[in-house]
Formats: structure tokens, sequence, C-alpha cells
């Protein structure tokens, strides 16, 4: 029995990066034997173990046969008799196909290590075009790491698109992959990846519709670069991405990608109100309409969210004065200092009248002409 660490923990490593997990492949081992040395297994499809101290995970080295179209169509084979060779060869990519042996020798039948030396995503083998997941991972690993995909690796993804492979995606594994995706250090490539393959067009659509518009693929580049930059949550960077949607756009894509519902509502809310947020000239009532279908009294955080779409569609630097927030905030502050309960009291017969009547009191003494 023997065990390599493999895969993303091996990258990473040599990247330079800080490894976050790691997975382990046994060679010469079967589950009796992983049983018998206290590994607990887990995982339905094939034979995986929690290690009985670290629970880190370790597979027994495996090879996969395609039976069916999609990325669940594969039939695992796990023996004592599968050699680490032949687990690295079912990898998708040379970078993600590397071992290291418990003497620290490093395995790389694929060339892994040059092309993360050259900055380049290549498929192991033409095995990759049996899961159309991959295709997601390409273009993730690319907003990643920055790198560029091989030429002959991008054909084999263009294939896969035009056979029809990518259509068997299903939308839980597209938002799983989009969303990792998005919040990566470069989320506009995973975008101009997909696009370049043809994917876009059948996993996204509406987005890849909008990419008529010449300024479209750099205004939403300027656009989800500063999200990432600045750190911002995942609902906010689906909203930047369909922005230039109609609504009714925006919705049908996030609905084939079964987004969360409070990615939705923000990515509706921020196209609804894209022109108001970043008025500076709001009245009291304007405002206070606007903190109003934010649902902000309730949920400031969501305006908190609104706020930071509005920065990067203007693209505001880190640091920079963005005046709509200060604004909005302010009158937020002062409208929920109001006494809700003093004018429930005062006024038992119209409290939701009274209430909104002083809360716009409160901020209409916000206005320049104050003083204030």
């Amino acid at each position: 029995m023997r065990v390599y660490l493999v895969g993303g923990s091996v990258r990473d490593e040599l990247l330079g990066l800080p490894v976050q997990d790691r997975d382990y492949v046994v060679v010469g081992a079967d589950p009796e034997e992983m049983v018998k040395r206290g590994f607990r297994p887990v995982g339905a499809d094939f034979p995986v173990f929690l290690h009985p101290e670290t629970h880190e995970e370790y597979a027994l080295a495996r090879t996969e046969r395609k039976t069916a179209p999609g990325y669940k169509g594969f039939k695992f084979h796990a023996a004592p008799d599968v050699t680490l060779e032949d687990d690295l060869k079912r990898r998708d990519l040379t970078i993600n196909a590397m071992a290291r042996a418990e003497d620290g020798t490093l395995v790389d039948p694929h060339c892994g290590e040059r092309d993360l030396r050259a900055g380049v995503l290549r498929h192991v083998s033409a095995a990759f075009a049996e899961d159309p997941v991959r295709i997601l991972r390409v273009a993730r690993f690319a907003a990643r790491l920055g790198f560029a995909v091989a030429p002959e690796t991008l054909a084999l993804m263009r294939g896969m698109v035009q056979s029809g492979e990518v259509d068997a995606l299903v939308p839980e594994r597209v938002w799983q992959e989009l969303s990792r995706g998005l919040m990566e250090k470069s989320p506009s490539r995973m975008i101009a990846v997909l696009r370049e393959c043809g994917a876009l067009a059948r996993i996204l659509p509406e987005l890849d519709r909008s990419f008529s518009h010449p300024d479209a693929p750099d205004r939403l580049a300027a656009r989800l670069d500063c999200a990432a930059a600045r750190g911002y949550a995942v609902a906010v960077r689906l909203a930047l991405l369909v922005l230039d949607l109609k609504l009714e756009e925006a919705a049908a894509l996030a609905a084939r990608v079964n987004a969360p519902n409070d990615c939705r509502e923000l990515a509706r809310l921020a196209i609804c109100e894209r022109d108001e947020v970043v008025r500076e000239d709001l009245d009291a009532e304007s405002t206070l309409s606007l903190l109003e279908r934010a649902d902000a009294f309730r949920r400031p955080d969501r305006l908190e969210r609104l706020l930071e779409v509005a920065e990067c569609d203007r693209h505001a630097g880190p640091g920079e004065a963005f005046a709509p927030r200060r604004q909005l905030l302010r009158a937020l502050e002062a409208a929920r200092k109001v006494d809700a309960a003093r004018i429930a009291r005062e006024n038992p017969a119209d409290i939701p009248g009274a209430l909104r009547r002083a809360r716009l009191v409160a901020i209409a003494a916000l206005q320049p002409s104050t003083g204030n």
C-alpha cells in the first residue's frame, strides 16, 4: 500500500500558494484493507475514506469509463492493480495531474509542472471531453490563476459544446462552478473563456446576447474585477454580471442556474434601482422611497450590497469617496432613530402613516438647505 498527495495541493504547493485541502490517493489497497487500518468509508460513487486521526480524504486509485451522457454517466473501477499513473490519467488538467510521494518525489507524467511555469491550462487526455463540468472548471481556473487555455484544449471544449455535451449540465452544478468562479481573483476571465469556447451561449444565453454591444465585455470586466479587488460577496458579483440585462432576462438566467434567493433579489433590486441609487440630488421623499423599496429598515445589509453594486458599476476606486453611499446611509441612520414606539402611542389610528411622516422629517433635516 502506497500513499500519494495528489491534485490541487501539489499544484498550489508548486505555485507557492497556501494549501487549503490535502487529497490523497492510495495505490495497492482495497476497501477491506482500508477499513482494517481504521479508515472510515464515505462516498457512494467510489471508494473514499477518512483518515482515523486527521479526517483527510484518502481515495483508492481508480479508473473511469463513460457509460452515458452528462457528468454523471461514468463507471468507476478501483482495485489494488490500478496504478498511480492510471489514476492521474483520468484527471482533467495537467496541472492537476501531479502527485507527491511520501519521500517527496514529484510524480508528473503529463508535464504539469512545465505547464505551471508556462501559465497554461492543458487537458490530460481526450477523456477530458467526456465530462462537461470540465469546461466550467477550466474557466474557473483561468479566473483563479490567470492562465491561458492551450489551443488544443480550447478546440476540444468547442467540440464539446457543438456536440451538445454541455447541455447535460444540471443547474446546481452550473451554479456551483459559476459562483466559485465569480469569487476568484479575476472573475471576468471565467466569462471570457466560456464565451470563447461557445459555452456561454448555451449556459447563460442572456448574458452572451448582451455581448453584442462592443463595449459590453470591457464594462463587465471592470465591474467584476472591481468587486474582486474589494472582496465583495457572490450576490454582489452576480448582480454585476446581469446588471445590463432586462429584468426578465436576469430572472431567467438566475432561475436557470438555480441561484439562491438572496442573489436573485439583489440582482433584481440593482437593475431596478441602478439609476436612482447613484443620484446625489435625491429629496427626502425619493430617498425614503428608495430605502423602502430596498427593504433597508428590515434588512440594512441589503442596502449595503446594493451600494457595493453601484460602486463597482461606477468603478469607484479603493478608498474613493462614493457620495451616494454616505447620503443613503446617513438617511437610513436618521430615519431609524425615529422613536416608533412613541409615534405608535400618539397616533394609534395611523401608525404606518405617522411613522413615515416622521422619517421624512428626519431625512429632510439632513438636506443641504437645513445647513447641516
